[in-house]
């Protein structure tokens, strides 16, 4: 099985401090993940400084936040972009970033990004998908608010400029995310449905839904990381710690192992534990010229004898030599 692509999403959980951040993709590489990534928006690139009603949060963990001061206070300043790409490097991880205009596209370009993610509520905008697509690298792009017509154009924006590298997120777009709204089976009919790769987007707080979603097929998991939720912010009430991103690496590992791959052997000698199987021995001792009956040849434990499968083919027939209980039954042993 491919190894699964595991996201450790910082988001806002830097709080803004650069430090904060090194730190968390720190402690990103010390739970094994593939990837760290971050977002690159400003308030103005992303929204309007604007509080008539429809800029306005109602509900949930940013009740009272305008869009635009949300997003002025949990942004990854652009001039950390540099440093933070630079420092990935240095620590041997790979940073990429979601982007929300083609500003932010240019500047990710000029850092050397090396895939770029569309958020779920980014994939209407197909023309940001297809300048980001454009530049020819992997697209992972989150389907939480989208209709199957959103996914059809995401793709045929990325087509359109030449880009066949696509993953889709299975996501729900709820912060935390409840687990009865995941719909996990949708995963293995969108591979088929697309023929993309499909991945997951997890705002939950728990191991079970990236687990379980790797053992439908996932090839990419995204999960927020926060150093400690008590430092608050923005994201802090969707983010795992160090020590639950650690040891759900290690469950999604472990469930690569168990998954492997489709087996039939055709050498049944190849199979573990094979001789332990049943098969036709000599149970009685038996002259040449007596009949095979139910009590004179058996199958039992273990494998080394005849196949189970002749014994109806061999019983009411003679036996051609003298045989003793235990031996292996061959059919040479039969007129």
């Amino acid at each position: 099985m491919e190894k699964t692509f595991i996201i450790a999403e910082i988001s806002a959980n830097h709080n803004g401090k650069i430090e904060l951040a090194k730190k968390t993709m720190d402690a990103a590489k010390a739970a094994g993940v593939d990837a760290v990534k971050i977002q690159t928006y400003t308030a103005d690139t992303i929204t309007l400084d604007c509080d008539k009603e429809d800029f306005q949060i109602h509900g949930g963990l940013w009740d009272g936040y305008t869009f635009y001061n949300l997003y002025k206070e949990a942004y990854t300043p652009w001039e950390w972009h540099h440093e933070l790409f630079d420092y990935a490097k240095e620590i041997g991880i790979t940073l990429f970033s979601t982007p929300f205009d083609n500003t932010a596209v240019d500047l990710l370009e000029e850092c050397g990004n090396p895939i770029y993610k569309i958020a779920s509520f980014e994939i209407t905008d197909v023309n940001l998908i297809r300048y980001a697509a454009s530049k020819g690298k992997p697209m992972i792009i989150s389907t939480g608010i989208a209709t199957e017509e959103d996914i059809m154009n995401a793709i045929e924006s990325c087509l359109s400029v030449g880009n066949h590298d696509i993953t889709f997120l299975k996501c729900t777009s709820a912060y935390p995310a409840p687990l009865d709204k995941a719909n996990l089976r949708t995963i293995p009919d969108m591979k088929e449905r697309f023929g993309v790769k499909i991945g997951v987007s997890d705002h939950s707080m728990t191991n079970t839904l990236p687990i379980s979603a790797v053992a439908l097929g996932a090839s990419v998991v995204e999960k927020h990381l926060i150093l400690d939720r008590k430092m608050g912010g923005p994201d802090s009430g969707f983010s795992m710690d160090p020590s639950e991103f650690e040891e759900m690496v290690k469950a999604i590992r472990e469930v690569e192992q168990v998954l492997g791959e489709v087996s039939y052997p055709a050498d049944p000698w190849s199979i573990p534990g094979r001789e332990a199987s049943r098969s036709l021995y000599v149970a009685k001792d038996m002259k040449a010229g007596d009949v095979i009956t139910v009590e004179n040849v058996r199958s039992v434990r273990p494998g080394f004898g005849l196949h189970p499968i002749f014994l109806k083919e061999i019983l009411g027939k003679q036996i051609n030599r003298n045989l003793v209980i235990g031996d292996r039954m061959s059919l040479d042993f039969v007129k």
